[in-house]
């Protein structure tokens, strides 16, 4: 399973950012590899519209099965659920312990977009 994950950072300690669409990378977590990739996310951020649907898109052809975020908006949120793949929202500081919220069962799929983490 690919866990895709919101971030300024590199390395399972970054921080989470908890934008979606503006997040400037993208942590990819291979939990049957035990491996990542980090994905730019630099087009998505510079775009003046559409950041949330860019950022699908790139998590799409990634070819993650879950996104862990603080909020995704109802754009990004559409197209993320159109390509089947699930949204956790999490308050947690670091791709780590987000990972460790995963794994341990305490993150709960997003019905909606108002579910984002507050």
């Amino acid at each position: 399973m690919k866990i895709a994950f919101t971030t300024s950072g590199e390395t399972l300690n970054a921080p989470m950012d908890f934008r979606f669409g503006r997040a400037p990378k993208f942590l990819v977590y291979d939990t049957d590899k035990d491996t990542f990739e980090v994905i730019d996310n630099r087009q998505g951020v510079q775009t003046a519209q559409g950041a949330g649907i860019q950022a699908a898109e790139t998590v799409a052809r990634a070819g993650v099965d879950s996104l862990v975020t603080g909020h995704c908006g109802p754009k990004a949120f559409r197209v993320l659920s159109a390509a089947g793949i699930t949204i956790y929202c999490t308050g947690a500081p670091t791709i780590a312990a987000a990972l460790k919220d995963f794994r341990a069962g305490k993150l709960t799929p997003a019905d909606s977009v108002d579910d984002a983490w507050q």
